[in-house]
């Protein structure tokens, strides 16, 4: 049985990934911020994770790494949009939203790299909204100075992705490493009007993280995505 670790499995996009995996046959672990998520499939383990807490981080990985399972695939969901409404960059919401959807998700994702299978696939979500070839697109509309410390933090991200591609690959670990655009989807986040369900998003991740694609591309629906 493969094993696949979700950040941030409490809702939305994540929630959908569970159950995904678990009915596709897949162990899953699973982190939750705050609130428990009842482990009622016994394919499902599940832990408390704060992206904003190095302490969180590191005791997670700690437990992650107790529970002796190789991950054949992780996925970095966890993620925050502080500043929805703002057209003007405000400094405190940016170092929130850097705290949790750039540093502790590369941090959390440096301390689980030792448990990654050969073969293995890491997917981080990142978004339309972090792509530079999006912006020149659209820079006639209103949506380029839009929540731009989530833009930030997302362009930010794909960098990581990037580099760390590059760095396994270099170091010659046989790993996947892929950015995923899900789309505009029904959460919380993406708000009631957006047109996607969040289990269409859940089956075209778990079509990229189940295929052995380019490393280091930035993916939507299968198709490269511009950075």
């Amino acid at each position: 049985m493969k094993t696949v670790l979700i950040t941030g499995i409490g809702r939305g996009i994540g929630q959908a990934l569970s159950s995904r995996f678990l009915k596709e046959g897949w162990s899953v672990l699973g982190t939750y911020l705050n609130t428990p998520v009842p482990a009622n499939e016994p394919s499902l383990k599940t832990f408390e994770l704060d992206l904003s807490s190095e302490e969180s981080i590191g005791a997670c990985a700690e437990a992650i790494k107790a529970a002796g399972t190789k991950i054949d695939a992780l996925i970095n969901n966890g993620g925050i949009l502080v500043d929805d409404e703002e057209t003007r960059l405000i400094p405190d919401k940016l170092r929130k939203t850097l705290d949790v959807n750039v540093i502790g998700t590369a941090s959390f994702t440096e301390k689980i790299l030792p448990f990654m299978a050969a073969g293995g696939h890491i997917v981080f979500l990142s978004s339309q909204a972090g792509s530079l070839g999006e912006m020149d697109r659209l820079e006639d509309s209103h949506y380029p100075y839009h929540y731009p410390a989530y833009k930030i933090s997302k362009c930010a991200l794909n960098m990581y992705v990037r580099t760390l591609a590059a760095r396994m690959k270099h170091e010659g670990f046989d790993l996947t490493v892929s950015a995923v655009h899900p789309g505009w989807i029904r959460t919380d986040m993406g708000g009631d009007e957006a047109p996607t369900p969040p289990q269409e998003a859940a089956a075209d991740i778990f079509a990229l993280v189940t295929s052995r694609p380019p490393t280091g591309q930035f993916w939507y629906k299968g198709k490269k995505f511009p950075w």
